[in-house]
């Protein structure tokens, strides 16, 4: 379940639509660090919205352990091994004399990101270690200390300057190597007396003047490592202002300041520094209507390098989630983290050339694009443009014929990007139908182009059956009844902060007559399972009991009995506590229903 900072904006992003077809016109609060016109930020945010996929890039000193330490597997990510071994300052500096990275090649990495259809990179110039990986004067805590001595900074800006990408600096404000950054780590054996916070600022501030005025323009000023209490919305307000005087048109994440609200990158209740949310490791159910945002995500598990971690994400995964983002009106940064020895991992860049021949098809359903106009799609995700909606279908349909739901007006043209060049449309009622090949161009997603006579105008009516029959329940799709329960966006998305036992959510759907199996995906720990949970339908009613499937983030599908769909029109699904209620119900990702064969028959219950 998520901490209990990101409820409010849980609930109010839970029940709103996914995306909409504007532009972003503000952030979180820019006017708190700059004054301009809404035409200026938009002039300055242009590139960005336009670019919609980037390359995040993890790189530093932790890639020579790479994930062990004495001998022993250290837990966590890469770049995190300090703490998490822990490893004293003492003890990690003779890193320095090891980090010799001969294969690195800046032109190759600028080379790979634009092949796999990224607009800009953004690199750790220094990451919570303190190491800076460029040529600085205020300290000798850098590569210049290094058996290298090559400013790689300056070789990666060149580089992609040469190829056209932006390029821009993450820079941590968390520093466990300087002596006056506070709070010292719990392991720590240094002692914080005489050391001086606000001097550490003013070491933060040099390191910046470096970066912003020896390396050309900067697209991103990427701030993280912002959380720990010494770090003020006051102090991000003036270090967003001391930045944005060196380069006005430079953009600034929300991470300068503490409005980021954990993982969900984006925290609606009050007002912060900085230009754009920054969701990590998930992509937020409905996105950020109206405003700029972009989530970063790891290929595997891991930031920074680690020589154990092969839990690959498929390039299918990866094109469904850049599809998915854009669709939200948000972008995708996708991380690679290099070895020690400078090369980016070969099952990265296969995954970055698989998503870069896609992109060379679909690129124009990604590139300046924004936000669906539909709240839900059964078959896939959606983009748009003036005029012009992208269908990324990634279940294509059995029998040529794909629904799209709820769009009004005519639709001038329909083609296939990559495909054939023309398709017949109908219409039935308030939904187009557009008949299309047996098979798709691409089997992670074929982008189905329509052109319309003007801009799109969606109604959205109950959910839909899927081209396999399936009704699918979504927990985005929920309407939340109550004053705890609310949508989150970790692990899949569910419906979590079940603690109240007057909490319910309901579907609206529609499905032809029939026998359907019902099977619900919940989760919950040992020490809270057991409650009963109730799913109702058309005056019937089924009470299950919720198993223990040992975290918040692993779902298992709960078979409820059969239900009867005898009825037209649309239908209303109910899930909610049962009178057996220990205080917390369950996480729920999915209602599922499935048109029962006539020789189908499984058990009640869960695992």
């Amino acid at each position: 379940m998520q901490s209990m900072i990101g409820l409010a904006l849980s609930v109010a992003l839970g029940l709103s639509t996914a995306g909409c077809a504007s532009r972003p016109r503000s952030a979180s609060a820019p006017s708190q660090t700059l004054h301009e016109t809404a035409a200026t930020r938009d002039s300055r945010m242009e590139w960005f919205r336009d670019a919609r996929f980037g390359m995040f890039i993890h790189w530093g000193l932790y890639s020579i352990p790479a994930g062990q330490w004495d001998g022993k597997k250290v837990n966590g990510t890469g770049e995190w091994i300090q703490t998490n071994a822990p490893i004293q300052v003492a003890g990690y500096e003779p890193l320095k004399d090891r980090f010799n990275p001969v294969m690195f090649d800046a032109d190759a990495w600028a080379r790979a990101a634009k092949s796999a259809g990224m607009k800009y990179i953004v690199i750790t110039s220094k990451h919570h270690d303190g190491f800076a990986l460029f040529d600085s004067k205020v300290s000798e805590w850098d590569v210049m200390a290094t058996p290298f001595k090559r400013d790689i900074m300056k070789e990666l800006a060149d580089a992609c300057r040469r190829e056209g990408i932006r390029i821009c600096w993450y820079h941590s404000i968390m520093d466990w190597h300087h002596p006056d950054y506070l709070p010292r780590r719990k392991w720590e054996i240094r002692s914080a007396e005489g050391a001086d916070f606000d001097r550490f600022e003013d070491y933060l501030r040099a390191q910046l003047q470096e970066l912003l005025t020896n390396y050309g323009k900067i697209g991103i000023l990427w701030f993280d490592g912002e959380w720990e209490s010494t770090w003020t919305h006051e102090r991000g307000v003036k270090l967003a202002a001391f930045v944005r005087g060196l380069q006005p048109d430079i953009i600034i994440n929300n991470r300068v300041d503490k409005g980021r609200n954990d993982m969900a990158g984006l925290d609606k209740q009050g007002q912060w520094a900085g230009d754009y949310g920054t969701p990590e490791q998930e992509v937020p159910a409905t996105g950020f209507p109206g405003v700029d945002w972009e989530s970063c995500m790891t290929m595997n598990d891991t930031w920074g390098y680690r020589t154990d971690d092969q839990n690959w994400k498929s390039s299918t995964k990866l094109i469904h989630t850049l599809c998915e983002t854009a669709s939200k009106g948000g972008n995708f940064l996708l991380n690679v983290g290099p070895t020690a020895d400078g090369l980016i991992p070969q099952a990265s860049l296969e995954r970055m050339a698989e998503i870069g021949r896609w992109m060379d098809i679909n690129g124009e359903a990604i590139y300046g694009t924004t936000a669906s106009p539909f709240k839900r799609l059964a078959w896939g995700r959606c983009t748009s443009k003036p005029g012009v909606l992208y269908l990324h279908v990634f279940d294509w349909p059995d029998d040529g014929r794909l629904r799209v739901p709820g769009l009004l007006g005519e639709v001038t043209s329909a083609s296939i990007l990559g495909g054939p060049a023309s398709l017949q449309v109908e219409r039935h009622d308030d939904d187009v139908i557009v008949n299309v090949p047996a098979k798709g161009v691409h089997d992670a997603a074929t982008v189905v182009k329509l052109i319309l006579d003007g801009e799109p105008r969606v109604v959205s009516g109950p959910i839909k059956p899927g081209p396999d029959g399936k009704v699918l329940l979504q927990a985005a799709d929920a309407d939340i009844h109550g004053e705890r329960l609310a949508y989150e966006a970790k692990w899949g998305g569910s419906l979590g902060f079940w603690t109240s036992h007057e909490d319910y959510a309901t579907w609206t759907f529609t499905a032809p007559k029939g026998l359907y199996e019902v099977e619900v995906d919940v989760s919950c720990v040992a020490d809270l399972a057991g409650s009963e949970f109730v799913v109702e339908l058309s005056g019937q009613a089924f009470t299950g009991k919720v198993p223990n499937t040992g975290n918040w983030g692993t779902f298992t599908p709960y078979r409820c009995e059969q239900f009867e769909i005898a009825e037209d029109g649309p239908l209303t699904l109910t899930v909610r506590p049962g009178e057996d209620f220990t205080g917390t119900l369950m996480n729920l990702r999915v209602v599922r229903l499935t048109p029962v064969g006539e020789h189908d028959h499984r058990e009640v219950g869960g695992p």
